[in-house]
């Protein structure tokens, strides 16, 4: 809960990982505010219903997803991450999606707000670097 300290903002970013890898929308929408906004990339969301409507169908076209965060900042409410993040299309093939988040917290600890920028580059599957069995932060180019 904020205000979040070092630690406390590490273990927040690992749990949005560790949630987001789940790839269940139910489990995921349950860290955010019931009236949480979203943006991500050109798309605004807003409420529980949207971001699970938008997670299921996100994860019904990136097959075998597997995301890696890390802290690149933090104060009293908010969080700042980066993350890369590896999938595959309906045609088999593999991007690397790269981002940057801001989250703003509600006194509860739920996100109350959410800011997404991502690009995505396509990738030969010889070239994933993401390992779904590792729990290390994301590797740097």
């Amino acid at each position: 809960m904020p205000p979040f300290d070092a630690d406390t903002a590490r273990q927040k970013v690992r749990a949005a990982q560790d949630a987001w890898n789940t790839r269940d929308p139910l489990l995921v929408a349950r860290a955010y505010t019931p009236d949480s906004v979203w943006r991500n990339r050109s798309e605004f969301i807003r409420g529980t219903g949207e971001i699970v409507a938008f997670l299921t169908a996100k994860w019904e076209r990136e097959h075998r997803y597997v995301l890696r965060k890390s802290l690149w900042a933090f104060g009293d409410d908010r969080i700042a991450v980066r993350f890369q993040y590896e999938w595959h299309d309906d045609d088999g093939q593999w991007w690397r999606s790269y981002g940057n988040e801001n989250w703003e917290f509600a006194p509860s600890g739920l996100m109350a707000r959410r800011e997404a920028s991502i690009n995505d580059v396509r990738i030969a599957e010889s070239e994933r670097r993401v390992d779904p069995l590792s729990t290390h932060e994301i590797p740097t180019e």
